[in-house]
Parts: C-alpha cells; sequence; structure tokens
C-alpha cells in the first residue's frame, strides 16, 4: 500500500504495479487512513503524509541477471549514530534501467542509506518502467507531449516529486533535457550519468552506442562513465566522479560498451552512497568533491 502527500494537484499519470490508471491527488485525509475509490481501470486515491515503499521481510526483490536481494526489513528514516535522515530518490529512465535497478539493490541491501520512492519516465513501456511496476515503485509519465498527452508538464512534475518529498533526482539513461522548472526546485541535488569521460564526447546526440563508437573511431585510448550534476544544458554540469576503462585495439563498440556499463555501476552507487551520507562538499571555485568514508578529510 502506497501513501504519501501531494497538494490538490491533478496527476494524470501516476501508474499502478499492476495497472495503468490516472490519478488526482485529494486534500490529505487524517494520517494513516487511506481511502482508495476504483472503477474499472481508472483510481482515484487519497493519501496521508508519510510514504512507505520498503518491503516486509518476507518479500524478496530480484533485477535482470542478478540474485535475488532479500528484504532484512524496513529502515529506520534516520541513523541514531549520526543523526543522518534517510533520503527519498528519484530516478529518471528511458530504458532498461540497469543502472536503477543497481541502485535499488544496493538500497535494499543497506549500502545506501536512501529509498527509490518514484521512477519518472518519458516512454511508458520502456524496460525500466516496467521493472519499477513489479515492485511495487510508482510510475510518472513526463513530459507532456503530442503521443503522451497524460504526461505531466514540468510544473506538475516538480510538485508531483515534492508531494513524494524527494531530496535527490538520479537521471539514469533519460534522454529528455531537464526543464528549468526542475533545476531551480532541486539545486544541486539532479545527477546524470554519462557514458564516456566528459567533457569528450557529450552533449546533444551523444548517447548510447553512439558514444561508444565515437570514441572508437577517434581513437581515444581511454573512455568511462561520468556522474555529474545537471544543469540547463546536455552534459554541461560540474563533473563529481568518473572511472577510466581502456579501450582495447579490437574493441567494437558493444565490447567497449559492456565494459563501461559495468563500471557505471559500480560508480553510481557509490556516488549515491555519498550524497545520502552527506559526504558531497564543494571547493570555492564550485567544484564538487567527494569526502572518503573512511575519512572525511581526505577526498576520493
Amino acid at each position: 500500500m502506497l501513501y504519501g502527500f501531494c497538494s490538490n494537484t491533478r496527476i494524470p499519470s501516476i501508474q499502478s504495479t499492476k495497472t495503468p490508471f490516472s490519478a488526482t491527488l485529494l486534500p490529505p485525509p487524517p494520517p494513516f487512513t487511506p481511502s482508495f475509490a476504483q472503477s474499472h481501470k481508472w483510481v482515484s486515491f487519497r493519501v496521508s503524509p508519510c510514504i512507505s515503499l520498503r518491503a516486509s521481510n518476507r518479500n524478496t526483490r530480484s533485477c535482470r541477471n542478478s540474485a535475488a536481494v532479500q528484504v532484512v526489513g524496513m529502515s529506520s528514516a534516520e541513523d541514531s549514530r549520526t543523526g543522518l535522515k534517510r533520503k527519498k530518490l528519484a530516478v529518471f529512465v528511458s530504458g532498461g534501467g540497469s543502472n536503477f535497478c543497481s541502485i535499488l539493490e544496493a538500497s535494499l541491501q543497506g549500502s545506501i542509506f536512501g529509498d527509490i520512492v518514484v521512477l519518472v519516465t518519458n516512454k511508458r513501456g520502456c524496460g525500466g518502467a516496467e521493472f519499477a511496476r513489479e515492485k511495487g515503485i510508482p510510475v510518472i509519465l513526463s513530459p507532456r507531449t503530442k503521443d503522451e498527452a497524460d504526461g505531466l508538464s514540468p510544473t506538475d512534475l516538480v510538485a508531483a516529486l515534492r508531494g513524494f518529498e524527494v531530496d535527490f533526482v538520479l537521471l539514469a539513461g533519460y534522454l529528455k533535457l531537464i526543464p528549468a522548472e526542475l533545476i531551480q526546485a532541486y539545486p544541486k541535488s539532479i545527477l546524470n550519468i554519462h557514458p564516456s569521460l566528459l567533457p569528450a564526447f557529450g552533449g546533444k546526440g551523444y548517447y548510447g552506442m553512439k558514444v561508444h563508437k565515437a570514441v572508437i573511431a577517434s581513437g581515444a585510448r581511454f573512455s568511462g562513465p561520468t556522474i555529474h550534476f545537471v544543469d540547463e544544458h546536455y552534459d554541461t554540469g560540474r563533473i563529481l566522479a568518473q572511472r577510466v576503462v581502456p579501450v582495447s585495439p579490437n574493441d567494437t563498440p558493444e565490447d567497449l560498451a559492456a565494459r563501461v556499463l559495468q563500471e557505471e555501476h559500480r560508480l553510481y552507487v557509490e556516488v549515491v552512497e555519498a550524497i545520502c551520507e552527506d559526504r558531497i562538499t564543494w571547493r570555492q571555485d564550485g567544484v564538487p568533491l567527494i569526502r572518503r568514508k573512511e575519512n572525511l578529510d581526505e577526498f576520493r
């Protein structure tokens, strides 16, 4: 069962875990008294000011081509030793969502002190969205387009994320430009992962296999993933972390893509661990740095 809080905003694209529906978020009732009204595939629901998407300790979650993850139980919203608040994460995808899957696994295993509370996609039938529905994670369609008339506008998307009390937005293969309204609403709180060592092979039109083909064609000896903060343009935000992957002389784009993707999964989990533990600091010149978990006076 889902609990949440939103203002009286019409959200036509939040989808259930079973079948798509349109939802109007109504004024909240007294806490912990959700009421549901269902008619065919369309559902209106009332939500109270608390979200719980964690499974019980009897549930098992698994990702494609990976071992099943046993959910130990609901984690505390605050670490009593450090005083850290457990973070709420929104993930944006346009495709299969393998990075989304890796982050979800790490969250359920306990290495990330945060929970994915909502997934946003511009393709309602993509693999990442289907996987989220299977795992009971709400799915929002955005942006609104001619082909997707029930997608959320930027203003409604911000309202929806506010309703889920999202702390950080993680782009994981989301191919749409992030609207200025969202960037302004979440300053220094939106991350993207790109499959090259930015600023090389980045910008509009550089995504997926196109990046790896360009890297090989250039003769570059190294590639690898970059995680950066998001600004109003494609792939130009401040770089937070990178991982170097050698390019072999006989690599095909598919070979290189597979090795880079492995490092993407590792790097994104490490970075999300850091942001959820408040280990990001900013130099005076605006460069973000990650403090080491073992020694906060050192940087990775």
